[in-house]
């Protein structure tokens, strides 16, 4: 008897097969012009939530700056996008295109020669340095005024390599996994200052205006969108592509920031 309905059960298990290898494939991960997406007819995107102006949710949607740069290229190749929240380190990593969590990863992300080593990079399109958060009024404008004094970081970032090499004596740094931790320790007085990317603390006071960035910190960084090493060359191109386009990259700029883009 068992071995009837094990034979039943192949003879079945056979069929399934059969059929399956005889239905339509519609899993082709392929672009007609040669971009390799994760998921078909989408172009997914890896970015680590909030970090406004350049990704932040609004009414259950993620929009940003450099969701608008990205659309321009998804709307070229007719493709949809998707945004997935990821943690900053396995994008900063590689870890997040490496294991095909997307396509593209953005997030005000400064080219730097170690993440080149483990992603490819676009051409930048965004320049940028760091900058000095603090409570209006605190007449600080220098890193050398916290010696003794708490400093706010989030972690993984440019703003935190440069305060950890710049750190006055008995100063204490406190790194933060999210931007707007880091934002709202300075707001709230549990820090003293915090250092981030001028376009996130611009940003911030503009809607807190009992804080002011009291300085920059001439860091030369550029910002660029990054892909699987070796691994989505067309896409790379498409991006650059995007990025060059004048007329909606600087509407995207215009629309975020409020003002024209660089020359």
């Amino acid at each position: 008897m068992k071995s009837r309905v094990i034979t039943a059960l192949l003879s079945v298990t056979v069929l399934a097969l059969g059929v399956a290898g005889c239905a339509k494939d519609d899993s082709s991960t392929t672009t007609s012009s040669g971009i390799k997406v994760v998921k078909n007819g989408t172009l997914t995107i890896c970015t680590h939530l909030p970090y406004a102006p350049f990704e932040s949710t609004q009414n259950g949607q993620v929009v940003g700056f450099d969701i608008d740069v990205l659309k321009i290229a998804a709307d070229a190749e007719k493709l949809k996008t998707k945004v997935v929240d990821t943690p900053w380190d396995t994008i900063v990593s590689g870890e997040a295109l490496n294991t095909g969590k997307c396509d593209v990863a953005a997030g005000a992300m400064t080219i730097k020669p170690e993440r080149e080593k483990v992603m490819d990079f676009t051409d930048p399109y965004f320049d940028a340095s760091q900058a000095l958060l603090v409570k209006k009024g605190a007449n600080i404008t220098s890193l050398d005024q916290l010696a003794g004094k708490t400093i706010a970081v989030q972690e993984g970032t440019t703003g935190e390599d440069y305060v950890k090499q710049h750190t006055p004596k008995g100063a204490k740094v406190v790194s933060f996994e999210d931007s707007v931790l880091t934002m709202q320790a300075v707001k709230t007085g549990k820090a003293d200052a915090g250092v981030n990317d001028n376009g996130l603390l611009y940003n911030f006071v503009k809607q807190n205006p009992d804080t002011e960035v009291s300085t920059e910190f001439q860091t030369g960084e550029k910002y660029g969108f990054s892909v699987k090493k070796n691994g989505n060359d067309k896409l790379l191109a498409a991006v650059n592509k995007a990025i060059a386009d004048k007329a909606a990259y600087g509407q995207a700029y215009s629309k975020w920031f409020g003002e024209a883009a660089p020359q």
